[in-house]
């Protein structure tokens, strides 16, 4: 059971350097796009900025190729398959409908270009032919996308199959897009890069990404298209600025033109109205607590994952972090357990929460150690 907090509550001190705090602006709403749903998130520190009817569930189209794409690295990282491996195209491959890469059945393409195919030019040959080798069929393959949905917390969404074709049974959520999304820029940066390629050239034929915001805004390294007659035009978007990184997904607009220029709406108004800062680091102690009963007395705790936040332009100083810890932190301490949290205010609003965590293991002390500290505890 755990011991309830704050016989110490500190005060931390916000250091950012380096940063020009201008005049606060302010934040008008945000832009109503053209859209059956759509949300703005924040990479860095996961903060949902907009949303509209985000959690509601939509077609994916071949946004649905973001998961193909996020299982097939994870077969890469795990040396189930290799970049150079020949696969074998299966007539399903070559008969899929939709968008193609061209390639031809009974004929053997590495996975990389498969790869390529299937993000730069969208083709639904490629996914299958991915999906066939990886898990080899497509349903078996839409089991290994939905375990890693789950995994991910997209708790709203359901595959059937590789390439986002219509199936009553195929669904997601504009935000569940988001954290997938997120989740595949920060597992596989390498693998990500290729979502910024503007063309790619198989079987003589050169097609070029239908991400028509990688042409007009230089801060736009990805992401994904999408569109079925049922699903419209969707888009999920991703770009750096200033060190800033922010996704949009944009589901259900009514052309090509339509999906890009909302989504520039939602990019820009984002960087315009907000900032992103790095509060505090993960490794380094935050504070130093009494344990008791262990073979050590100092317990070292911090944050297990970097602490970043996002607050309209000019607010900085309005920031204020506290720090609460347990208590009675009685050994055995278990590092990477939890025996506080820190807590973000904005103008006294909460902005957010995370877990103190101890730096390192503190066993159980010697019955002298122990029999010392249950009198010391009697006089806390």
């Amino acid at each position: 059971m755990r011991t309830p907090f704050p016989q110490f509550i500190g005060t931390l001190l916000l250091l950012v350097s380096g940063l020009a705090h201008a005049a606060a602006l302010p934040v008008p709403s945000a832009p109503e796009l053209a859209a059956k749903g759509y949300l703005l998130m924040d990479y860095d520190s996961g903060q949902v900025l907009v949303e509209e009817a985000a959690r509601e569930r939509m077609e994916p189209a071949s946004i649905t190729k973001l998961m193909t794409a996020y299982v097939v690295f994870q077969a890469l990282r795990e040396g189930t398959i290799q970049l150079t491996d020949k696969v074998r195209i299966s007539e399903k491959a070559w008969r899929m409908p939709g968008s193609r890469m061209f390639i031809e059945v009974g004929k053997q393409v590495d996975i990389e270009d498969l790869i390529r195919g299937m993000i730069v030019q969208s083709g639904n040959d490629a996914s299958v032919a991915l999906a066939e080798h990886v898990a080899g069929d497509e349903g078996a393959f839409a089991d290994l996308m939905n375990r890693y949905a789950r995994k991910l917390g997209m708790n709203a969404t359901h595959f059937v199959n590789a390439t986002g074709l219509p199936d009553p049974e195929h669904y997601t959520t504009a935000y569940d897009i988001a954290l997938l999304t997120r989740a595949l820029i920060h597992e596989y940066p390498d693998h990500y890069k290729l979502y910024s390629e503007k063309k790619f050239t198989w079987n003589g034929i050169t097609q070029y990404n239908r991400n028509k915001l990688l042409w007009r805004d230089p801060s736009v390294d990805g992401v994904k298209t999408g569109h079925t007659e049922s699903a419209g035009f969707c888009l999920v978007t991703s770009a750096l600025r200033e060190g800033m990184r922010l996704i949009s997904v944009v589901l259900g607009t009514k052309s090509e033109k339509a999906r890009a220029s909302e989504s520039q709406k939602l990019i820009n108004y984002g960087f315009r109205f907000f900032e992103s800062h790095r509060l505090y680091a993960a490794g380094k102690p935050l504070t130093e607590a009494r344990a008791w009963m262990g073979a050590a007395d100092k317990l070292p705790l911090g944050l297990a994952r970097d602490l970043h936040v996002v607050i309209p332009r000019g607010q900085y100083k309005q920031l204020k972090a506290t720090m609460e810890v347990q208590s009675s932190i009685i050994a055995p301490v278990a590092k990477g357990g939890e025996y506080g949290q820190v807590n973000v205010t904005l103008d006294g609003k909460p902005l957010a929460s995370v877990p103190l965590v101890a730096y390192q293991e503190i066993p159980e002390g010697s019955l002298w150690q122990k029999m010392t500290d249950k009198v010391m505890m009697m006089f806390q």
